[in-house]
């Protein structure tokens, strides 16, 4: 499948300055660059899709430079409602480092599991030269004179231009709340970006979201004026929860995070629950949701989805999507491990009595944990199985709770290694 067939058959196109998507496919300057600013300590499932769109290009031999913006990350990407608070610099900096490792790792992980089809896909063989090259666009702001971005930049831009901004007029309408003028000067510095990249690394196709399809633009138009040269933009669409109909991310309360562990911040999900989280996809999105957030080639998606709707209840397309998505975000042997562990705990064969302490301790790396001795009703509030102590005692009256596989009906004290669960799906290990 060549690039162009393999971005619409995911879903990987909206907006683009490109008028035929083949065009890609024999591009002569194979490199591109994508961006996300350290709003937040972890990236979400939203910007996943993004760097599976890239990925999807990386496996077609291009070339990919990944840009933290700790520069506009200081100002905060203008929304379309209100001004952003601004973060403490020390904050910025901490994000910053924690997203930068993130998209390393995701593309690295990305890269190993592509590399591990060249035996049998010369596609992905031709891909071995594309190293990851990781920029933050601080470096390059941090020692620019006021003046001489003026002089070059706010020179090469008409105020019809950018009041024209779709994002412009939603804040400066009736009704709306403003906008300062570092928001409103947000697109010329991501613009210099472009222009930067493609002046240092002749960078000239960016990727991007769609909504931050005219904030690309800007770059566009700054290496043409300047540069006399072409560039283009390439934007996917925002992926949308097929439950609730809103965006994955976190401006919408309902982020799933790529960070496993807390970095400070409070932004984490489990390896367990972002498995759990694929896993309990319905029906009616597994087919969108797989094409994004994995590997897996064509031939290979459609073979689950055949199986999987000859026998639904067998979730075998939730399967693949959970264990594809898990390996790209967290690795191959933490997949295994979830997956294994998923097996063992939702299997109704399976008798918690039987397991060692040694097993139970081994669990707690993927699971909350709690420490021995602990009573089993601040367990389940402290660890959001309860909203509150009343509520924990009506589960354990109600029998909703187990511990090592024995339902337990009223509050004791937990005192060996032992793994409680509430209703069929929450877990928590004491050790």
């Amino acid at each position: 499948m060549k690039l162009s067939e393999e971005l619409i058959y995911r879903g990987f196109q909206a907006e683009t300055t490109i008028a035929n998507p083949e065009d890609l496919d024999n591009r002569e300057n194979k490199k591109f660059y994508w961006g996300a600013d350290p709003s937040a300590d972890s990236l979400t499932i939203g910007n996943l899709a993004a760097l599976m769109m890239c990925a999807c290009f990386v496996r077609h031999g291009y070339r990919p430079y990944l840009l933290v913006g700790g520069a506009t990350g200081q100002i905060g990407d203008p929304k379309e409602n209100g001004e952003r608070e601004l973060k403490p610099l020390d904050e910025v900096e901490h994000n910053k480092q924690c997203i930068k490792k993130q998209v390393e790792n995701v593309i690295s992980n990305a890269v190993t599991r592509l590399t591990s089809l060249a035996a049998d896909d010369a596609e992905v063989a031709s891909s071995n030269n594309s190293a990851l090259t990781l920029v933050d666009n601080y470096d390059w702001f941090k020692d620019m004179k006021y003046l001489d971005f003026l002089r070059e930049i706010g020179k090469a831009f008409s105020m019809t231009q950018l009041l024209d901004r779709q994002f412009v007029q939603n804040r400066i309408g009736d009704g709306g709340s403003g906008i300062s003028y570092a928001e409103f000067s947000y697109t010329l510095i991501q613009g210099y970006d472009f222009l930067h990249l493609y002046r240092k690394y002749g960078v000239d196709l960016q990727l991007c979201g769609a909504d931050q399809y005219g904030n690309c633009t800007s770059g566009i138009h700054l290496i043409k004026r300047l540069e006399n040269g072409k560039a283009d933009v390439w934007s996917t669409p925002l992926v949308i929860d097929p439950v609730t109909g809103r965006k994955f991310g976190k401006s919408e309360g309902n982020a799933i995070w790529l960070a496993s562990s807390d970095n400070g911040g409070g932004n984490y999900t489990s390896v367990f629950d972002f498995y759990q989280f694929w896993l309990n996809q319905p029906d009616e999105a597994v087919e969108y949701l797989i094409k994004i957030y994995t590997l897996l080639k064509k031939d290979e998606i459609e073979k689950i989805l055949k199986e999987h709707f000859e026998n639904p209840e067998k979730r075998i397309a939730q399967r693949a999507l959970a264990r594809g998505a898990t390996e790209v975000v967290h690795g191959k042997e933490a997949a295994d491990t979830i997956e294994n562990l998923t097996e063992l705990l939702f299997n109704r064969d399976t008798d918690f009595t039987s397991f060692s302490q040694d097993e139970i301790i081994e669990f707690a790396k993927y699971l909350p944990v709690e420490n021995k001795g602990v009573s089993l009703v601040d367990a389940l509030v402290d660890h959001g199985l309860a909203e509150s102590k009343k509520k924990a005692r009506e589960f354990l009256a109600q029998g909703a709770i187990t511990v090592n596989g024995i339902k337990i009906n009223k509050d004791v004290s937990v005192e060996q290694a032992a793994i409680i669960k509430k209703g069929k799906n929450k877990f928590l290990i004491v050790r």
